[in-house]
């Protein structure tokens, strides 16, 4: 079985990477980190402040892959990391797509009302859109 865990720096992230590995024994679990665009501020708009800021946000999803190996190196499963740029959403739907996946586990910050009208969800956009079962841990 191959998961998909959608990764960023958050601990909702972490405790659905962790939850993904404990429930699913001899899996295959692929850690996903998107780097949106839409989040960074790079002056001027120039392709090389651009590509420098992607470039030092892979360097930052290394380490969030080498902490992501430490929860779960006590565990039965496999470990990939992928890193890709785009919306966060529309990235983990299309990868989960593209890819073979079975299943999407996904972390959920847990907010409600105001703030998850005005800020959005991932979780709740892959939940919708996903082409495979969606399971969101909180």
């Amino acid at each position: 079985m191959d998961i998909l865990v959608p990764l960023d720096d958050s601990e909702p992230a972490m405790d659905a990477l962790e939850f993904a590995a404990r429930e699913n024994p001899g899996a295959t679990i692929v850690a996903l980190h998107v780097i949106d665009p839409g989040t960074m501020a790079y002056g001027e708009g120039s392709v090389y402040a651009y590509e420098a800021l992607v470039e030092t946000r892979r360097e930052a999803a290394a380490d969030l892959f080498e902490a992501a190996a430490e929860r779960v190196s006590a565990e039965d499963v496999s470990l990939e990391t992928e890193t890709t740029v785009g919306r966060a959403g529309r990235e983990i739907v299309a990868f989960a797509d593209d890819h073979d996946i079975d299943r999407v586990v996904i972390g959920s910050h847990g907010r409600s009302g105001a703030a998850r009208i005005l800020l959005g969800s991932v979780a709740e956009h892959v939940v919708r859109r996903s082409p495979v079962p969606v399971t969101v841990v909180r």
